[in-house]
């Protein structure tokens, strides 16, 4: 007579799930390959030490969109979870590098494609060093301080939550990103570009500006996200997961 042993088999993740968790890993991996070009937009008003220019890495806005997809994440799926999906993709930068730096030191057929393949999607290293260190303590601090404000609030003010923590979240992250990409990288180890103490802080307010922004208007969409996923299955949604 045979016994069956062991658990039952989890259940299959929702839509809901799988594409959040996509839709970060693309964002992240898309915030890889476009961080070393810089970006220039002109607003309407000039601003202290910026001007009337915004100067801010290509990366900032596909990287914005990572805090969309963790703070919805976090508020349907728990603090565990939201976690373990940050520092997975963490992990999984470190493939992207791999599986990019490993085709361009391939032989090419082409010897002009390959340089420019390489000046376009070649990372430097202090573009990595600053994007790797700065999403590891940006994001983990993202998904603590979302769930810090829900542990008081519970399911009200979602907009305050996800403000909150998208906001001080991104401080961190430009802050560490810029200064080491483009100012103790540049000065300590002689790689990338470095633009003087006014350009970087320049690069900092730009950056931030741009990303406090889109925090402040992905808001209603972060409402939409979570009322449309709890009103097809609210059953399936960690409540107060740790």
């Amino acid at each position: 007579m045979s016994h069956q042993h062991g658990s039952q088999p989890s259940a299959a993740p929702t839509v809901a799930h799988v594409a959040l968790i996509g839709l970060f890993v693309a964002a992240l991996v898309t915030a890889q390959v476009t961080a070393a070009k810089v970006l220039a937009f002109e607003i309407p008003f000039s601003l202290p030490v910026t001007g009337a220019e915004l100067i801010l890495p290509g990366a900032a806005l596909a990287y914005a969109l990572t805090y969309f997809a963790s703070d919805c994440y976090t508020e349907l799926y728990g603090r565990r979870a939201a976690q373990i999906v940050v520092n997975v993709g963490f992990a999984l930068n470190f493939v992207v590098l791999a599986l990019v730096w490993s085709t361009i030191a391939a032989p090419a057929q082409d010897p002009a494609v390959a340089s420019e393949f390489e000046s376009v999607l070649g990372a430097s290293t202090n573009i990595v060093l600053g994007s790797l260190l700065a999403y590891i303590v940006s994001q983990n601090w993202d998904v603590i301080v979302f769930h810090w404000i829900r542990d008081r609030t519970g399911r009200e003010k979602l907009w305050l939550r996800n403000i909150a923590s998208t906001a001080s979240s991104q401080a961190i992250d430009t802050v560490i990103f810029v200064s080491i990409a483009f100012a103790i990288a540049p000065l300590t180890l002689g790689v990338g570009f470095y633009p003087g103490f006014e350009g970087v802080i320049g690069l900092i307010i730009g950056q931030y500006l741009l990303k406090l922004a889109i925090a402040v208007a992905d808001t209603p969409f972060v409402y939409a996200v979570v009322s449309l996923v709890r009103s097809r299955s609210d059953d399936e949604v960690a409540e107060s997961a740790a």
